[in-house]
C-alpha cells in the first residue's frame, strides 16, 4: 500500500499528459481541461494527507487557489463572447486564485524563515521583473484607447501579480540548499503559469483579451505538475528548509539575478525613455537594483567574515563549555612562555585536573547529566579563579588552568580548584528529576622555571609543560585520587622508563620471549602438591630481571594483557598436558592461572579457552582461573556472562588476594566462584597477630559454609604452616616449599620418578571441588 501511495504522483502525471494531448488535438478539449483541473484540486486537497504532511494550512490555501483558477478558466470560456464587464467575471476568479496562491507561498516562507540574503536577491529579481512588466505590458495596455476601464485594470494586473509570485518563488529558491522533487515540480508549475500569463500579456499590448485555444496549454501543464507536487512523497519537505550556511552568489543564482540586473540597461536601449513615466521607471528601478546590489555585496562580505570568526572560534573552543580547547590552550601557553618577565618570582603554573566520579554520573543519570556537570564545573572554575587565569577543557572530563603567578598564589589556586570541584552539584536526571552529586578531582601541578622572551623555544616548552602536568595528574590518581601532586623530574624518568618497558614488552610478547615458572600448591596434610600456579617471568636481554609487578601493570594499561594472558593460558595448559602424559603428575593435579578483567570482558573468551583445553586433552576441571575481587565488584553484565560460561565449561574460578579489597559474603554468593586464596598480608601475621588469625578463621568458616576451596599464599615459615593447619586451611603455597621454577626443575623436584606425584585431596568439603 505504501509503495502504491508513493507512486501515485506518476499516475497523476500520466493522466495530465493524456488530458493535455486531448486538449491539444481538440478531442473533448473542454472535458479534458475540466478533468485535469478538478483532479488537481483533489490532489492539493487530499494529497498531503497521504504522506502526513504538516502543516496543512499552505496546502489548503493552494487548494483554494486551484479551485478559483479552475472556475476562472471555465467561466472565462463560457462568457468569452459577452461584453465587458461580464466577460471579466472569470478574471475575477483568477485574480482571487492568485491571492490564495500568494498567501500559500507566504505561509511556506514563514515556515522556512526569512533569510536576509535571499530577500535581497529576491527583491533584485522582483524589481527587474516589475520593470519589464511595467514598461513592456502595463503601460502599453493602459494606453490603448476606447477600452473599458475594467479590462485595462485586469490586463495590467496580471503582470504585477506574476511579478509578486516571481519574488516569492525566487525567495523560496534562494532560502534552501536542498530542493526536493516536490519543490521542483512546484517551481515548474509557476514557470508555466508565468509563461501562460506572458502570452496573454503579449497579445494584450494590442488590445486583445482572448487568444488561440492552445494558449491555455501552459495552464493545463501547470495543473498537472502542481497536482504531482502535492502527491509526491517529498511534499512534507516543503514544511522546512535546509538553510545555506552562507548565501553565496552561485551560478544558478546568478542566472536569475543577472538578467534582472541587466534589465534597466536593456530596456533603455530597446525602448528608450521618451516619456517622463518611462524615464522615472528606468531611473528608479536601476537605482533600486544598484542599492540592493551594494547592500547585498556588503552583507555577503560581513557574513563571510562572521562565518570565518565562527569557524575559528569553533576550532579553538570547546562547544559544550565555550572554554578554550587543547589547540587554543597550546597557543596561549606559548604566548605566556614567550613573554618577558619583569617579576622574576612569577612563573607559568599549569594545573591539569581530571574529574573523579564523572563516569559514575554519566552511567547513573545519563549523558545530559554528565554534560551539565561539565558545564557547571567550568563555570565554577571561572568564578573561583583570578581573571588572569586561563581555563581550558582538553578532554571529556579534563580541565587545564594556566596562570603566571608566584608559588604561594599557585598553591592558593590549587586549593580553590579542589574546593570548587568538591562542592555538591545538582544535575537533572534522564527521568526529569534532580540529583545531588559529589565528585572530586585528581590534579597534577607543574611550573615552568625557564626564562621568558624566547618565542622560538616556547612551543616546545608548552608541549613539555602539558606532558609534565598530565604525568603529575596520573601520579595523583594512582596515589588515591581526589588530591594534587606537584611534578618533579623523577616522574618524567618513571614515565620514560614505563614507555620503554611497554615498547620492549610488545616485542617480547610478539616474539614469545617471556617464560613461565610454576610454584607448587601444597596439600597441608601430606606435603605434596595438589596443583601449581603458573607465573609469568621476564628476563630482559639488556635490563635483566623485570618484576611482574611492573610489567603486568604496563600490560594492563597498554592493552597488552589480553595477548599476554592468552599466551600464558596456552603454555600452562600445554605444560600440564605434557606432565600428565609423562607421569609427572596424576589425573587430579590442577593448574592455576591468573586472568585479567580485560580478558573476562571478551565475549568469546570461554569459547577460545574450551578450544585450547580440547586441543591439549586437559579436562576443564583441572584448570583454575584466579580473578581479583574487583571483577566481582566492578564487573559488567558481559563479565558476569563470561564467568557463567566458564563454569558451564567446567573450569574452576578462585578469588585471588581475598580479604584485601571489597570482600563480602554477598559477592561470593552472587558470582560462580569455587574457591578463595587468602592474601599473604594476613598470612604474614600468623603466630604474632591475633587479628590476622581471626580473619583467616572467618574466611575458612565462610568458605566452608559456601563449599569453596581455600588456599593460603605467601607461607614462609613452619609456624605459619602450623597455624594454618590448626585453622583448617587445606592448601597453601609459598617459599616454605619452594619458589616458582621452570618446568624441568618442577618435574625433577616433585616427581618420584616412578608413578609421579601422588597428589592426595584433603577430605574436607572446601578442598578444591571439581564439579
Amino acid at each position: 500500500m505504501s509503495l502504491r501511495r508513493d507512486r501515485l504522483w506518476l499516475a497523476f502525471l500520466a493522466l495530465g499528459a493524456i488530458c493535455t494531448v486531448l486538449f491539444a488535438v481538440n478531442v473533448a478539449a473542454d472535458l479534458a481541461s475540466a478533468v485535469i483541473g478538478g483532479v488537481c484540486v483533489l490532489a492539493w486537497a487530499f494529497g498531503p494527507r497521504l504522506h502526513g504532511v504538516r502543516p496543512r494550512r499552505p496546502w489548503r490555501l493552494m487548494t483554494a487557489a486551484a479551485s478559483f483558477f479552475l472556475v476562472g478558466i471555465i467561466v472565462r470560456a463560457m462568457l468569452v463572447e459577452q461584453p465587458a464587464p461580464i466577460a471579466q467575471i472569470g478574471d475575477a476568479f483568477t485574480v482571487c486564485g492568485f491571492g490564495f496562491f500568494i498567501a500559500a507561498l507566504v505561509t511556506f516562507q514563514s515556515r522556512w524563515g526569512m533569510d536576509r540574503h535571499a530577500l535581497l536577491d529576491g527583491l533584485i529579481v522582483c524589481i527587474g521583473a516589475a520593470l519589464a512588466s511595467t514598461l513592456l505590458f502595463v503601460l502599453p495596455t493602459a494606453s490603448i484607447p476606447g477600452r473599458p476601464g475594467i479590462v485595462t485594470v485586469i490586463a495590467g494586473l496580471y503582470p504585477l501579480l506574476d511579478t509578486v509570485t516571481v519574488l516569492l518563488v525566487a525567495n523560496l529558491a534562494f532560502t534552501t540548499a536542498v530542493r526536493q522533487p516536490s519543490f521542483m515540480l512546484m517551481g515548474s508549475m509557476m514557470l508555466l503559469v508565468f509563461c501562460g500569463d506572458l502570452g496573454y500579456a503579449i497579445i494584450g499590448r494590442n488590445g486583445d483579451v482572448t487568444g488561440p485555444r492552445l494558449m491555455a496549454l501552459p495552464f493545463l501543464l501547470a495543473f498537472t505538475l502542481g497536482g504531482a507536487a502535492a502527491l509526491h512523497p517529498t511534499a512534507k519537505a516543503l514544511a522546512r528548509a535546509t538553510p545555506l550556511p552562507i548565501q553565496a552568489w552561485s551560478l544558478p543564482r546568478m542566472l536569475l539575478i543577472g538578467p534582472a540586473v541587466a534589465m534597466p540597461f536593456v530596456l533603455t536601449v530597446t525602448l528608450g525613455a521618451e516619456t517622463p513615466v518611462k524615464r522615472w521607471a528606468l531611473g528608479l528601478g536601476g537605482a533600486a537594483i544598484v542599492v540592493l546590489l551594494l547592500v547585498r555585496a556588503s552583507d555577503a562580505v560581513q557574513s563571510h567574515a562572521a562565518a570565518q570568526r565562527r569557524f575559528e572560534h569553533q576550532a579553538t573552543h570547546d562547544p559544550l563549555t565555550g572554554l578554550p580547547n587543547r589547540r587554543m590552550l597550546s597557543i596561549m601557553v606559548e604566548r605566556l612562555l614567550s613573554e618577558e618577565r619583569p617579576d622574576r618570582g612569577a612563573n607559568v603554573w599549569m594545573f591539569y585536573l581530571d574529574l573523579d566520579g564523572f563516569k559514575l554520573v554519566n552511567d547513573s543519570w545519563g549523558h545530559p547529566a554528565g554534560d551539565q556537570l561539565i558545564i557547571d564545573v567550568g563555570t565554577r572554575l571561572r568564578h573561583a579563579l583570578p581573571a588572569a587565569a586561563t581555563i581550558a577543557r582538553v578532554g571529556g572530563d579534563e580541565f587545564v588552568v594556566v596562570q603566571r603567578c608566584t608559588e604561594p598564589e599557585a598553591m592558593a589556586n590549587a586549593r580553590r580548584i579542589m574546593e570548587c570541584v568538591e562542592r555538591p552539584l545538582v544535575v537533572v536526571t534522564a527521568e526529569g528529576g534532580t540529583a545531588d552529586v559529589v565528585i572530586g578531582a585528581s590534579m597534577g601541578i607543574v611550573q615552568s622555571l625557564k626564562g621568558g622572551g624566547r618565542a622560538e623555544r616556547a612551543e616546545g616548552l608548552a608541549d613539555a609543560l602539558m606532558r609534565d602536568a598530565d604525568t603529575a595528574m596520573y601520579r595523583a590518581k594512582e596515589s588515591g585520587r581526589n588530591r594534587w601532586t606537584v611534578f618533579d623530574a623523577s616522574m618524567r624518568d618513571a614515565v620514560r622508563e614505563r614507555v620503554e618497558i611497554e615498547v620492549a614488552l610488545r616485542a617480547a610478547v610478539a616474539q614469545e620471549q617471556l617464560s613461565i615458572a610454576y610454584q607448587p600448591i601444597i596439600t597441608m596434610t601430606t606435603g605434596r602438591p595438589a596443583g601449581a600456579e603458573a607465573l609469568c617471568r621476564w628476563q630482559h636481554p639488556v635490563r635483566g630481571w623485570i618484576g611482574p609487578n611492573m610489567f603486568i601493570a604496563v600490560a594492563e594499561d597498554s592493552n597488552l594483557i589480553s595477548a599476554l594472558g592468552a599466551w600464558v593460558l596456552r603454555e600452562s595448559v600445554s605444560q600440564l598436558a605434557r606432565w600428565r602424559a609423562d607421569g609427572v603428575v596424576d589425573d587430579t593435579f590442577w593448574m592455576s592461572v591468573n586472568v585479567s578483567p580485560r580478558q573476562l570482558g571478551d565475549p568469546v573468551f570461554a569459547e577460545r579457552l574450551g578450544a585450547t583445553l580440547r586441543q591439549s586433552g586437559v579436562p576443564a576441571e583441572n584448570l583454575v582461573l584466579e580473578i581479583t575481587e574487583s571483577v566481582m565488584v566492578e564487573g559488567s553484565d558481559l563479565t558476569e556472562r563470561v564467568l557463567v560460561d566458564l563454569r558451564a565449561l567446567g573450569v574452576r574460578i578462585s578469588v585471588d588476594d581475598f580479604g584485601t579489597g571489597f570482600s563480602a559474603l554477598g559477592y561470593l554468593r552472587r558470582h560462580p566462584v569455587t574457591g578463595v586464596k587468602i592474601d599473604r598480608s594476613f598470612v604474614n601475621g600468623l603466630g604474632t597477630s591475633a587479628e590476622d588469625e581471626e580473619i583467616v578463621r572467618a574466611v575458612v568458616a565462610m568458605s566452608s559454609a559456601l563449599h569453596l576451596a581455600v588456599v593460603a599464599e605467601g607461607v614462609e615459615t613452619p609456624a605459619q604452616r602450623d597455624v594454618l593447619m590448626a585453622l583448617g586451611v587445606p592448601l597453601a603455597q609459598g617459599w616454605l616449599w619452594g619458589r616458582a621454577v621452570d618446568p624441568a626443575t618442577f618435574a625433577g623436584t616433585w616427581s618420584d620418578g616412578q608413578a609421579g606425584i601422588q597428589a592426595v585431596r584433603v577430605a574436607l568439603p572446601a578442598a578444591v571441588p571439581s564439579d
